[in-house]
Formats: C-alpha cells, sequence, structure tokens
C-alpha cells in the first residue's frame, strides 16, 4: 500500500499514469473501458495506473477528492468488465489509499505485454467490437488501421504459432474431456436449514386449522434444533421470510460445503511443442451457467479451530479471476511465461467447481483462448465437461 501511496502522490501524468477527478461508477463504464484500453497499448514498461480522486491543475498543483467507499466493493466489479469487454486479458486491481485525509483510489493495471488490447465484444455504439485506444503522453487517441498493423506485423515477427500449442486436462496423456462427480445439493447447510423451518411451518399450519395450541410446534423445534436452542413463537410468515434470509445467513457455511468439503478441484494444462517460450501468456475459458453448476468466484473460507477463517491474501490472489453471467461462467488466468517441451499448469490454484444431480448425465463444452506476447494469434479450442 505505501507503494500505491507513493505513486499517488508523487507519479505525473503520462503515457503510463492517468489522474482523473471522480469515480467511474456505473455511469462511467464506457471510460473506463477506453481508458484501459489506451492505458494497456502504451509504449512503456510495467505497470500503468489510474488515480482516481486526484487532478493536476495548470500549475502543477496537485489536489485530491474522497472518493465514496462504495466504489470500492466490487459494484460494479472493474476486473470482470474488463474481463467482458477487452481482450488478451488483463489483470487490474483497484484499492484507496489515504492522502492528506482523502480517501483516492488507485487502479493497476498489470504489465501489458500482449499489445494490441482491444474490444472483444460492443459495449455501446461508441465503443463497438475491435476498437483499440492509446494513451501518449496525457491524451487518448483511437488506434487505426496503420497503428494496429504495425503492432500485429511486430507480434507476427519471431512469434509462436498457436499450432504448436496443445491445452487440455492433466493426465499421462493431455486430455480433452473431463469427468466430474455431482452431489446432493439439498445437504447444503442454507438447504438443511430450510427444510427445518418448511418443518415448522407446516406444524403451525396445521396447528392453526385444527385450533390447537403451540404444544407440537415446540416439540418439533425442540426435535430439529435441539433442546438448548430456546423456542421463538414465529407465525408463518414471518418463518418465510426467515427462509429467504438463509442463503446470506449461511453464505459462508455453504461455500465451505461447496468449494472445500464437495468441490471438485480442476486443474489445466498448456503444452508448448514450439521451438521458443510463449511470453506472458493468460489463459480465458468461456463455460455454459446452470443453477446446479457452481464455480467459486474466489477461495471458500477455510475450517480452523472449528471455526470459518478467511484465506490469506496470498492464497486468494493465487485463484483465478472468475465472472458468473446469467448464462456463462467465464474465467480467466495469468500464467506467465511457457517454457518448451512440458507441460504447464494454467491455475496456481486449481479452479473449484460443485455439481449438482441435475446435472447428471449431461456435458458442458468450455471455449478456451490462449493469448501471448509472442503468439501469432491465439490458441482457440473446445474442452468438455462430463457430468456422472
Amino acid at each position: 500500500m505505501n507503494r500505491l501511496f507513493k505513486i499517488a502522490q508523487t507519479a505525473t501524468a503520462g503515457s503510463g499514469v492517468q489522474f482523473r477527478k471522480h469515480s467511474y461508477g456505473r455511469g462511467g463504464i464506457q471510460s473506463f473501458l477506453r481508458d484501459v484500453l489506451a492505458l494497456a497499448n502504451a509504449s512503456v514498461d510495467g505497470p500503468r495506473y489510474i488515480i482516481v480522486g486526484a487532478e493536476i491543475d495548470s500549475r502543477d498543483q496537485r489536489h485530491f477528492y474522497s472518493i465514496d467507499a462504495a466504489d470500492f466493493s466490487g459494484k460494479p466489479s472493474y476486473q470482470a468488465l474488463a474481463n467482458e469487454y477487452i481482450e488478451p486479458p488483463l489483470r487490474i486491481s483497484y484499492k484507496a489509499v489515504s492522502i492528506e485525509g482523502k480517501r483516492v483510489g488507485v487502479f493497476e493495471i498489470g504489465d501489458s505485454q500482449d499489445r494490441p488490447y482491444m474490444m472483444r465484444i460492443d459495449y455501446s455504439e461508441q465503443l463497438r467490437r475491435g476498437d483499440a485506444y492509446v494513451r501518449s503522453r496525457s491524451s487518448t487517441m483511437k488506434m487505426g488501421r496503420r497503428q494496429l498493423s504495425e503492432l500485429f506485423e511486430r507480434k507476427f515477427r519471431d512469434s509462436v504459432s498457436a499450432g504448436d500449442i496443445e491445452i487440455g486436462f492433466p493426465g499421462e496423456i493431455i486430455h480433452k474431456d473431463l469427468t466430474l462427480d455431482c452431489c446432493d445439493l439439498s445437504k447444503l447447510p442454507s438447504a438443511e436449514a430450510s427444510k427445518k423451518l418448511n418443518q415448522l411451518i407446516d406444524i403451525r399450519q396445521k396447528a392453526k386449522r385444527s385450533g390447537s395450541t403451540t404444544v407440537m410446534a415446540r416439540l418439533t423445534h425442540a426435535r430439529l434444533f435441539g433442546p438448548d436452542n430456546p423456542y421463538v413463537d414465529r407465525s408463518p410468515d414471518e418463518l418465510m421470510e426467515e427462509i429467504g434470509e438463509l442463503r446470506r445467513k449461511y453464505r459462508d457455511q455453504d461455500d465451505h460445503f461447496l468449494f472445500e468439503s464437495r468441490a471438485e478441484r480442476v486443474q489445466m494444462v498448456v503444452y508448448n511443442q514450439g521451438e521458443e517460450p510463449i511470453i506472458d501468456a493468460s489463459l480465458s475459458l468461456i463455460m455454459p451457467n446452470h443453477n446446479a453448476f457452481y464455480v467459486a468466484e474466489t477461495l471458500p473460507k477455510i475450517l480452523r479451530d472449528d471455526a470459518l477463517a478467511s484465506r490469506t491474501a496470498d492464497e486468494i490472489a493465487s485463484y483465478p479471476s472468475v465472472t458468473l453471467k446469467d448464462d456463462a461462467v467465464q474465467v480467466t488466468s495469468k500464467i506467465g511465461d511457457i517454457e518448451v517441451g512440458a507441460p504447464v499448469d494454467v491455475f496456481a490454484s486449481p479452479l473449484r467447481i460443485c455439481v449438482g444431480k441435475d446435472l447428471s448425465g449431461k456435458r458442458f463444452g468450455i471455449r478456451y483462448a490462449l493469448h501471448g506476447q509472442n503468439l501469432r494469434s491465439p490458441a482457440k479450442g473446445n474442452l468438455r465437461l462430463i457430468f456422472r
């Protein structure tokens, strides 16, 4: 954090550093995507930065303005927006630093060696698929055909062919299919709690219809929750409201069930059969989404001393970037350099997946794309998950 503080306090605007007075928020997504593209395509070495809540006036005086804490909550998720709209994948972090009593935000865009970075899909009429921007000194401009051609030609020279790359699941040979076992999602802690509350609702409704007392409800409560858990007289409507809150209440326990105790840990490998290393490689995946198909967005809390405890920062950082959408799951992983002649793991920490029995006997396709600084074109293909 001291490093980001120093950058925010002393850096000067240029090709790799941009100042912005106000946060992007939901209304500034188009500006955010354009600015990230421009910095990623800039001709500078190392990370690039957007300093939010800061400006430099005409007399080179630096002014800071506090950014709302909600902008750091992940809504919107700036990393997820980059994953969805920009290719090749970029790693972006967004952290707050305190300067002169003001909360200032610093975006750090990882070392961008796989230029050009472009829009993967349309965002709006003004920001379309294939659009690319570049930052030069303190200005941003849209890249034209000549600039893009020069970058592609430079990338093609001394490059590796996608035909020399094999990607799949590890084993004695690299597999294109992976079979995953399904589990009983009715055993989720929140589902178990829901079943108990539904039994209480049923007893209360029967007692109400018969005009009887709450004795049966009390006995049922003691059987379900134990005699040490005191009975609280609640109406069926109140119990239904409690059921609606169970997923939030049991989130950590459910995540531990799905992504720790019952998780399938999925690893993938890349095998470089060419004659030179692939530089600064990253892999992106797209899978279907389904209400019985769970992919962890982050590592779950871990059980320590009979309590669920948070992971270390290093453990969390080792997990791939996962974005859940209504119809798809997007995964990106920064691999680094891939040497010749031996399979290399894609994920520093395997992807955590849990599959419900509703998908037993079904298959999901996975589309992948491997990007690299010296790949002539992305290595693309398809894999399959088989559920049993």
